[in-house]
């Protein structure tokens, strides 16, 4: 009896490929963030380096990207792959220098909130609860203004003719 087995099938990225990189600071922690994409504009891997080469927090860091990448090149949603980072708490955590996402509960947390948002369609982020700044401010006065109509409509009509 012969048994075949069949490898899972992992997406080449081309030797020359472009991304960006987004640098952050979290409290007093400063991270590089990189992301590559594929030739069809997908993510394809992340790098992410923290803090002095060698140390645990840079292993870590950095065994994280390498989870990232290899879920990546074996064609997992992203979604699905950020999912268990967001909101994650430990430290360094807090404020970002970061507009879009000015605080956060970990590295972790922030990684997946700025790979959402780079990378992923808006609805696909809002099934997942993340928003930029702009957003949140937007859905915000949204709400605050459907409440006043709201407060207006209830209310009883004022008095004619001044009190007695």
């Amino acid at each position: 009896m012969v048994v075949s087995v069949r490898r899972h099938q992992h997406a080449q990225l081309p030797r020359r490929r472009s991304g960006h990189t987004t640098t952050v600071t979290i409290g007093a922690e400063r991270f590089c963030l990189t992301a590559n994409q594929r030739d069809d504009g997908s993510l394809g891997e992340v790098f992410i380096h923290w803090g002095k080469h060698g140390t645990s927090a840079a292993g870590l860091v950095s065994s994280y990207a390498i989870a990232l990448s290899l879920g990546l090149q074996h064609h997992t949603p992203l979604a699905e792959l950020i999912r268990p980072g967001l909101d994650q708490f430990f430290v360094p955590n807090g404020h970002t220098d970061d507009p879009e996402i000015p605080r956060v509960r970990s590295a972790v947390d922030y990684i997946a909130r700025r790979l959402a948002i780079d990378w992923l369609p808006h609805a696909e982020r809002a099934e997942l609860g993340v928003y930029t700044l702009t957003e949140r401010v937007h859905q915000a006065s949204t709400w605050i203004t459907a409440c006043e109509l709201a407060a207006r409509r209830s209310a009883p009509p004022a008095p004619r003719g001044g009190w007695r």
